[in-house]
């Protein structure tokens, strides 16, 4: 054991996971790849769980950032004008395609899921929420209560009477082999379903992930959360879209994830990638929503001048460099080379994502249940390749990765290989075995 893993474990909670049998400690970054304390290069396909968006020591955001320590001011807090808060705020609420939209600017992705529920509950007056199985909004109480994750849920207690919702579970034998019309179909009716029996009076919203992150990258077919939002309008109850990690291009073919359903929602959250690894998350929802509450707010540290510097640098370079197009050429290649792989790799029970958004997972190729010791397993083996990638999904056995969206082509292709070599590998063990 090292002695920085040591020291680790002696004042970190056991439950902050590292992953590896040997953890790394990354002390240095240059585009899309990180090098290790032992000094080994690494190609990054986890980017900081989905957060170093635009890869490693680029110019524009240092130079924001290095700009704004040069003023001397690092935090004013929310009491005063923020330039840098507004200015992004402005692009925000534009991109959004909301109506009137306003943004609240937040630390992180369960904050900002946190200040939705708030603004739904108060407008709606109900503290009954909507949400997706197999679904995770963070780690707060409120957060937790609306996550469907056993993996990630410490406690049965909730502020909130939630109700949960089939949409991204096709796994399940009721639903496999379904048309995604047919699927469709039978999630609005038990949408419908538990509004008649499970619901007392009003509901407050339905939160939702476009892709579900923690749950592996499943996700609804296209065109779901549109039928879901015609019942959901007829009754007044609120949309938010969880775009913590399917923003800013990231899905390839829209720039926010619930736009590949025809849907703009009431609110949007968002986080992770867009401070580029500075902590930044927020809130952009309808003004009346917004400015419903009637208590004073504040954030001390959301929307912090060194914050705002790196996340309107970053935001300004995934539009001016179209990283939406990049994503979208990029993984494509990526997913189309896993799906050409998969049908000779028993292991393989399942290639998804879009985008630069993509997961295999892995099972028992002679029960086809779900392996999280495959998945171990090619952690250890793309990790002695010299690839990042993460893991997760109900089950654990889930291979997700999300590169950055400045990821080339060729970087593209040089991933691919590592993930297609590590797949042989592991699928030639088993089957000796």
């Amino acid at each position: 054991m090292s002695d920085l893993l040591a020291r680790h474990r002696a004042v970190m909670p056991n439950w902050l996971s590292l992953y590896y049998n040997e953890p790394i400690e990354i002390v240095g970054g240059k585009g899309n790849r990180v090098v290790d304390a032992s000094g080994k290069s690494y190609l990054d396909f986890f980017a900081g769980i989905l957060t170093n968006m635009i890869g490693y020591d680029v110019a524009e955001v240092r130079e924001a950032v290095e700009r704004q320590l040069a003023t001397g001011v690092v935090h004013t807090s929310t009491v005063y004008l923020l330039r840098g808060q507004v200015e992004l705020a402005e692009k925000i609420a534009r991109l959004s395609g909301i109506e009137n939209a306003k943004v609240f600017f937040t630390n992180s992705g369960t904050e900002a899921n946190e200040t939705a529920l708030l603004l739904a509950t108060y407008a709606r007056r109900s503290d009954q929420v909507l949400a997706m199985r197999q679904s995770y909004h963070g780690r707060s109480f409120g957060a937790i209560s609306v996550t469907s994750n056993r993996s990630w849920k410490n406690s049965s207690l909730s502020p909130l009477n939630v109700h949960f919702l089939h949409g991204a579970d096709r796994h399940l034998a009721r639903f496999r082999g379904m048309s995604d019309a047919d699927y469709i179909a039978a999630c609005v009716e038990d949408l419908r379903h538990v509004l008649a029996t499970s619901v007392g009076g009003d509901v407050a919203a339905l939160i939702a992930e476009p892709i579900q992150g923690v749950g592996g990258f499943t996700m609804a077919p296209d065109g779901l959360f549109a039928a879901y939002k015609e019942v959901l309008d007829a009754e007044g109850i609120l949309f938010i879209s969880d775009e913590v990690q399917t923003g800013w291009g990231r899905t390839g073919s829209a720039f926010f994830g619930i736009a590949n359903h025809g849907v703009t929602p009431d609110m949007m959250t968002f986080a992770k990638g867009l401070g580029n690894g500075f902590a930044v998350g927020g809130v952009v929802a309808r003004g009346d929503l917004m400015d419903g509450l009637h208590a004073v707010g504040l954030a001390t540290f959301g929307g912090n001048p060194i914050s705002m510097a790196a996340a309107n640098a970053t935001l300004d370079y995934v539009l001016d460099h179209d990283l939406q197009a990049n994503a979208a050429r990029t993984g494509t290649l990526i997913i189309d080379g896993l799906r050409e792989a998969a049908p000779r790799l028993p292991i393989v029970g399942d290639i998804r994502g879009k985008g630069l958004m993509f997961a295999v997972e892995l099972v028992d190729p002679s029960t086809g249940e779900p392996s999280p010791a495959l998945a171990a397993r090619f952690m250890e083996e793309t990790k002695k390749a010299g690839l990042l990638a993460g893991k997760g999904g109900l089950y654990g056995n889930v291979l997700r990765m999300a590169p950055p969206l400045t990821l080339t082509m060729d970087e593209a292709a040089e991933g691919l290989g590592i993930i297609v070599n590590a797949l042989e590998v592991i699928n030639a063990e088993v089957v000796s075995s």
